[in-house]
């Protein structure tokens, strides 16, 4: 059963924020419109707009004229009216896997958000419409490849436009379904789209600012989740916490790499060793971990600036200013901004994939791991010889790291000139919020792995008398070991790895304050 927020996210005037995106995108919070009069009001000036400049036969990008490198081709008043159904028709040509829900409801979210400025000259109804289909959770089938992210994500918000005007499919309580069925079915009349009310719709940057925000979130914990295991691999492998001492940030004080040092003390609750040290200086995976997961943490408020500035901004083309009579034609489907958001991210969580990596390297070697059996196997002396214990994770663990520092090339560098040498300087911000997902989606699992093994690490040093774990520590303890037993005798770990993956998507614990 779905449990909502009991704050509704209202879409109007007031500005969202990332966490209103990923609430409505979780179905945790349900999206409702501003209906006071002067906001319907304003929206509804813009439509009127149009219709006056139409009956004056003004010009009108994408209104009067054809589209992209078309707009010098005149269209006559007699083919206004179907020139929204054109636009969405020839851009039904993407490929790839489809977005899933809580991205398709993200992408709904950023699209009506931008419309609600009142400067796109769609009316009320259109945005009632998109609202519904949050509310009833109708999920227009939009495949993920096809957008160059400049003029806007056209071919995915196709696949939105053409589900308001009940055409192609749509994902109704989990079937797969014509829209125009599932119209029916609720009693609504599919939309006939007006001039420039297609072209508002697809114009725009809405399927990578959604994606954009599903992964700042994901990346945020994993912030956070990479901060606590490395705690834990300081207690399993017996590190210095002289490493994160207050003092010792204090004299390279970037706030987020302060911050991480501080969670990690908390974590050990240690001033000083208590023990002989294996080593004055810790490796760099350990010793060096605030300042890797510190630039991630301080990078985090940048990105979100982007994003919600993107989230909260008009961004199709042309701009209809009801209120001084003006059609202002510009850029602003251009996605630069997320494209270099997704791709500073990308490079980001690449870094801190690679970081649990060496952990879990030094975790597994025994001429690294201080005392730990080879393997982090539990197994006892009679059968040791024939256990692996976490040999093979480490080596998938491995394999994801890889493929996550291989795709930290940025996209937004390969753009294309396309259709005609009009888009002939894009963004290619959608491919590298689908980039920034699937590296996030590798160093999860790269964190998963890595934290199985801090676990069984920490377990096998308590084994061996070690002291009593800092209450934080013993509290993560203990709740991984209701899901997660030691492994003592092999076992196959993917589908501990797929429940701990789950649980890393689901922010299932909770990591500092």
């Amino acid at each position: 059963m779905t449990t909502y927020q009991p704050e509704p996210v209202i879409f109007g005037e007031r500005p969202l924020t990332i966490e209103h995106v990923v609430a409505l995108a979780q179905r945790q919070a349900r999206a409702h419109l501003q209906d006071d009069a002067a906001f319907r009001a304003r929206i509804a000036r813009g439509a009127q707009f149009l219709d006056t400049l139409l009956d004056r036969e003004g010009g009108i990008y994408g209104v009067t004229t054809g589209y992209g490198d078309s707009c010098e081709r005149g269209v006559p008043l007699e083919q206004v009216e179907a020139l929204p159904h054109h636009l969405f028709t020839f851009h039904g040509c993407g490929l790839g896997r489809l977005l899933d829900a809580p991205a398709t409801r993200a992408v709904l979210a950023t699209r009506l958000q931008s419309l609600c400025h009142g400067v796109s000259g769609v009316r009320v109804e259109l945005l009632e419409r998109l609202q519904q289909f949050l509310d009833h959770d109708v999920l227009p089938l939009i495949p993920e490849e096809g957008s160059v992210g400049a003029s806007g994500d056209l071919t995915p918000l196709s696949y939105v436009a053409a589900a308001l005007a009940g055409e192609r499919e749509v994902l109704y309580r989990g079937e797969q379904r014509s829209a125009a069925e599932v119209h029916a079915e609720l009693g609504w009349q599919p939309l006939t789209l007006r001039p420039k009310e297609a072209l508002a719709l697809m114009n725009g940057t809405a399927v990578m600012t959604g994606l954009a925000c599903l992964a700042w979130t994901r990346a945020e914990y994993l912030l956070r989740l990479a901060t606590r295991i490395t705690a834990l691999n300081v207690v399993a492998l017996e590190g210095n916490p002289e490493h994160f001492d207050e003092r010792l940030f204090q004299v390279k004080p970037h706030p987020g790499q302060m911050q991480v040092a501080a969670r990690i003390r908390e974590d050990l609750a240690i001033d000083a060793p208590t023990a002989p040290l294996h080593r004055l200086q810790d490796r760099y995976s350990l010793r060096c971990a605030p300042h890797v997961l510190g630039v991630l943490a301080d990078s985090l408020g940048l990105l979100r600036q982007f994003i919600e500035t993107e989230l909260n901004s008009a961004n199709d083309n042309p701009i209809i200013d009801a209120e001084a009579e003006r059609v202002l034609h510009g850029g602003h489907f251009y996605g630069g901004h997320i494209a270099f958001a997704m791709d500073s991210l990308k490079n980001l969580v690449g870094n801190v994939a690679d970081l649990l990596d060496r952990q879990l390297a030094l975790l597994v070697d025994s001429r690294y791991n201080h005392g730990l059996p080879s393997n982090l196997s539990g197994a006892p002396a009679a059968t040791a010889m024939i256990n692996h214990g976490f040999k093979a994770v480490q080596i998938g663990a491995s394999a994801w790291t890889a493929e996550a520092l291989k795709n930290t090339m940025p996209a937004s560098v390969f753009s294309r000139s396309t259709e005609c040498h009009n888009q002939d300087k894009v963004s290619m911000g959608t491919i590298a919020a689908r980039d920034a997902l699937r590296s996030l989606e590798l160093a999860e699992q790269v964190a998963a792995a890595t934290l199985l093994a801090a676990n069984q690490g920490v377990w096998l040093r308590l084994q061996q008398g070690a002291r009593a774990l800092p209450a934080p520590l013993l509290q993560m303890h203990a709740q991984l070991a209701a899901d997660f037993p030691p492994v003592i005798e092999d076992r196959a770990l993917d589908g501990e790895l797929r429940l701990c993956l789950s649980r890393i998507r689901a922010r299932h614990w909770r990591l500092y304050a």
